[in-house]
């Protein structure tokens, strides 16, 4: 490995192992859920369940005995039973080894993520987490290795990865419009000043999420970005990530946190680039860039949609962008986002990511989102901050897969 990197891989994982690629589990006809952490996430999360039809919130779980209320209040509201309650410290242990539970759906802080997931699988459960779904490397390996040994699938709850317009573009370069992709970038711009507490106008009391960024430095928030990228760029199925290199600028306040922003750049071992951009605390417009360059093609959602395939004789912006790009909307899930907005639903990415889990798991289907991907895309936040540290030196990108990227089948939506 050469010098320049900074070397803090663990050993990789034995040949021995089965590897979870392409995952199929027994069909569930109804998949019962039990869910962690009733917060704002959590309570979001309830109300969408009331639009997904084959899935049944049987288990809810919290620290909070109030909040356990306001979720039955949820459930009733929409016309459901309420749900069998575990409450105190070890309440999330009790849900996992129900055995009225199929799927642990992971809706509490991130430091919580991985212990949770690994309990819910080692007893049987498949598990579903908020993004990201690791904090660490370390934490990574470990929802790996679990998924592995137990045969059970780890889903990253990652909606960006159904937004229309990121639906549309994989299936433009599965058409090769776009000829051969080089270069992405993606990211999370989003002013949530408000939300932290950071600005004269807020009184919001400082959040675990606030603290977390303010004392992270990197990227602790990747995946919105690189979940689109990862399925484009056939990440661990064709190719993978080799190394990154990130940087922050100064942040300003008492945190340090007020106008920093992370840029991290990622080259693949063939050669391709990403970037991404993590800014939370400007007052850029909300943006997810979605930047694909290919030799042939260019696509850009923000901030003004602009497209140009091989199939298009000039460059498209605006609502003529779009219109091309719904024209590319045939995939089981571009369906089902087309029926959450034909449903007047509050979210159509939620509601098409939500449908397509239960689908899959009703139907006995590999998920779209497999724990390699859960793992790549949430160890950049450690990555990151390590190369932020280290005067942004490039550092290595573990593969998860134990080598067997090569010889992946390309990603796709089982239907």
């Amino acid at each position: 490995m050469p010098q320049y990197f900074i070397n803090n891989l663990p050993n990789l994982p034995t040949m021995t192992k089965i590897p979870a690629l392409e995952l199929t589990c027994q069909p569930l006809h109804i998949v019962r859920i039990g869910m962690v952490g009733l917060g704002q996430r959590g309570q979001k999360t309830l109300r969408r369940y009331g639009d997904i039809e084959g899935a049944e919130i049987c288990c809810i779980a919290d620290l909070n005995p109030a909040r356990i209320a306001e979720a039955q209040a949820i459930l009733r509201e929409t016309g459901r039973p309420e749900a069998k309650a575990f409450t105190g410290a070890n309440a999330w242990k009790e849900l996992c080894l129900s055995a009225e539970v199929d799927v642990v759906y992971i809706c509490t802080d991130w430091y919580s993520h991985t212990e949770i997931a690994v309990c819910a699988m080692q007893a049987g459960k498949h598990a579903a987490i908020e993004v990201p779904a690791a904090t660490s490397v370390k934490e990574c390996w470990k929802l790996v290795h679990t998924a592995e040994q137990t045969r059970r699938h780890c889903f990253m709850t990652e909606n960006c990865c159904y937004d229309h317009f990121s639906l549309s573009v994989q299936e433009m370069a599965d058409e090769g419009l776009f000829g051969e992709i080089t270069h992405c970038e993606g990211a999370y711009i989003h002013d949530l000043r408000t939300n932290f507490g950071l600005n004269a106008e807020s009184r919001a009391r400082r959040s675990w999420m606030e603290q977390s960024c303010a004392h992270h430095n990197g990227n602790p928030y990747p995946t919105h970005g690189l979940g689109p990228i990862g399925w484009l760029l056939g990440l661990h199925r064709g190719d993978r990530m080799d190394y990154l290199v990130s940087m922050s600028a100064e942040g300003h306040g008492t945190d340090h946190l007020i106008g920093r922003v992370n840029t991290t750049l990622i080259r693949t071992l063939y050669g391709r680039s990403i970037l991404l951009q993590l800014d939370i605390t400007t007052e850029r417009p909300y943006s997810r860039l979605q930047t694909v360059c290919g030799t042939n093609g260019y696509a850009q959602k923000y901030p003004l949609p602009t497209l140009k395939t091989t199939a298009t004789p000039t460059i498209l912006q605006g609502q003529a962008a779009l219109d091309e790009a719904r024209r590319h909307m045939s995939s089981h899930a571009a369906r089902l986002w087309a029926e959450g907005r034909i449903r007047n639903v509050e979210n159509e990415m939620n509601f098409a990511m939500d449908s397509r889990f239960i689908y899959c798991l009703r139907n006995g289907l590999p998920l779209d989102i497999d724990v390699y991907d859960a793992a790549e895309w949430s160890c950049i936040s450690e990555l990151s901050q390590q190369s932020v540290a280290a005067g942004s030196r490039p550092v290595p990108i573990p593969d998860f897969t134990g080598g067997r990227w090569e010889s992946a089948a390309p990603h796709r939506m089982y239907a």
